[in-house]
């Protein structure tokens, strides 16, 4: 009697079963130990010493210092400055995640078409997504500048020179003049991502859609935009993540300045820590920098994770 004809209880005993090699844990946690290793001391390790800090009143520089508990976290209520930066950081968090995501997807939409010249049209537009932020800053610090900047002499040169003004100098213009940049840097990842996401979609259902009669509007809503949710999801949560970290541009090109007009919690922690020598304080500010990051992402990533599944 073969094996073939033997009953499903005896063909299960009759199979030979595969035996798991000993050690095998061990041997995987060695392949990850050193990037285990890594991330604890470059990141748990300076986290959690951080939080400790954040309870203290050191100063950055002293051996010693006192433990103060909460009284870091109740400063933050009572400080001006922090009041505005989280104005800034909200303002800056909608308009550099709506602005670059939907320029960013008609880009998409339109490089994903009959156009000639595809690649070098891709590579102008995803270029700023890849320079550095110094480098960024000090390109539209000198088109930004009030005497000789590109901008201000774009507008004499047209006859609108009433319109040129210091626009990183004057508190009702800088944070709409930083954030300029910050939506020409950021314009394409989305761009890119939304593109790979468009040629996946099947061009079946638009031409079945056109046989139906549907408007291009209405393959647009019904067909490419559910299609895209994954890109959304990509694209939306990690932009969320970024907009609370958003520190070198602003540091580069105003200094959190005039005033506090484009102060934000970035630069203001850093300004505590490494200036005003009051690294508790500082790094309180730092660490409700990643629980609001934390907060506000977790419930988008969990809803979106939730409709994939579904």
């Amino acid at each position: 009697m073969t094996t073939a004809t033997l009953p499903a209880s005896a063909r299960d005993t009759a199979r030979p079963r595969r035996r798991k090699p000993k050690g095998g844990g061990l041997v995987a946690w060695a392949f990850a130990l050193p990037a285990l290793v890594v991330y604890v001391v470059f990141l748990v390790y300076p986290a959690l010493q951080s939080l400790w800090f954040s309870f203290t009143d050191w100063d950055g520089l002293s051996a010693t210092y006192d433990f103060v508990g909460l009284d870091n976290y109740a400063k933050m209520p009572k400080d001006p400055v922090v009041i505005q930066a989280l104005i800034n950081n909200a303002i800056w968090t909608i308009v550099t995640i709506t602005v670059p995501v939907i320029i960013g997807l008609l880009l998409a939409i339109l490089l994903n078409g009959k156009v000639r010249g595809k690649p070098v049209l891709r590579l102008i537009f995803y270029t700023p997504a890849v320079m550095p932020l110094v480098a960024v800053a000090s390109i539209w610090g000198w088109l930004y500048n009030p005497q000789y900047g590109a901008i201000n002499e774009f507008l004499r040169a047209i006859g609108l020179g009433a319109l040129a003004q210091p626009w990183l100098g004057q508190n009702s213009t800088a944070l709409a003049a930083v954030m300029v940049p910050a939506i020409w840097l950021r314009v394409g990842f989305p761009m890119l991502l939304y593109l790979a996401a468009l040629q996946g979609i099947n061009t079946d259902m638009y031409e079945a859609a056109t046989v139906d009669g549907a408007t291009k509007w209405q393959q647009f809503w019904f067909i490419t935009m559910p299609s895209l949710k994954p890109a959304h999801y990509i694209v939306i949560a990690l932009s969320l993540i970024d907009s609370f970290k958003v520190f070198d541009l602003i540091y580069a090109m105003t200094y959190g300045g005039p005033g506090t007009a484009t102060q934000v919690m970035g630069t203001w922690m850093y300004f505590n820590v490494f200036q005003y020598y009051q690294a508790g304080y500082g790094t309180a500010i730092a660490v409700v920098i990643t629980v609001i990051a934390i907060a506000v992402s977790i419930p988008y990533v969990r809803s979106q994770t939730k409709e994939a599944q579904s």
